[in-house]
């Protein structure tokens, strides 16, 4: 069974409001970390129009490739729910995203930007399926991120709603792309 990533992204422009609700609900930190992701397009495919995302990340750490296929009517919903598979590949640690950035650059992959955030992860500890995550993007403001990862993307799409309903973050501003294209808008 494979599952599947049902999440979605809104302006925080308070996140001391939020970290207080996720304590009350039984929320707690289970990570802080900085992220930095390098994207890539093809030279024949404009991954912006076809919404793919290729990135490198990395962190303390960690470090991994990550593809996500192009967007559609299935994987974005009007209501800017995105549910798509991912495929990962773990590297060998942190100094291999180096390796891996040059391996793409050899094969004629296109450096599209650079994005760096500091994220920090709240689970709950009956709730495995769920992560909130409050991310400070440079240069482009505060976001809160919520995840629920289910086999059935409707079931998931349902709870994520609950989720957002609960922690009282359904009256801010839904944002439909990812950090990659916000971090472009905001360099031109």
């Amino acid at each position: 069974m494979h599952l599947i990533e049902v999440e979605r992204k809104r302006q925080l422009p308070d996140n001391s409001s939020l970290r207080q609700r996720l304590t009350e609900r039984g929320y707690r930190e289970a990570g802080h970390l900085t992220e930095v992701d390098v994207y890539y397009s093809r030279p024949d495919v404009d991954y912006m129009k076809t919404v793919e995302c290729l990135r490198i990340r990395k962190r303390d750490g960690f470090a991994e490739m990550t593809y996500k296929p192009p967007s559609n009517a299935a994987t974005h919903s009007d209501t800017d729910v995105i549910a798509k598979r991912e495929t990962n590949v773990t590297l060998g640690g942190p100094d291999q995203a180096a390796a891996a950035n040059q391996l793409l650059a050899a094969i004629g992959m296109v450096e599209l930007v650079r994005v760096e955030k500091a994220r920090t992860i709240y689970r709950h500890p009956e709730h495995d399926d769920i992560i909130v995550a409050i991310d400070a993007v440079t240069d482009v403001g505060t976001f809160v991120e919520t995840e629920v990862t289910a086999a059935d993307t409707d079931a998931a799409t349902i709870h994520l709603e609950e989720v957002e309903t609960e922690l009282g973050i359904t009256d801010h501003p839904v944002v439909g792309l990812p950090y990659r294209d916000l971090v472009m808008a905001a360099a031109h």
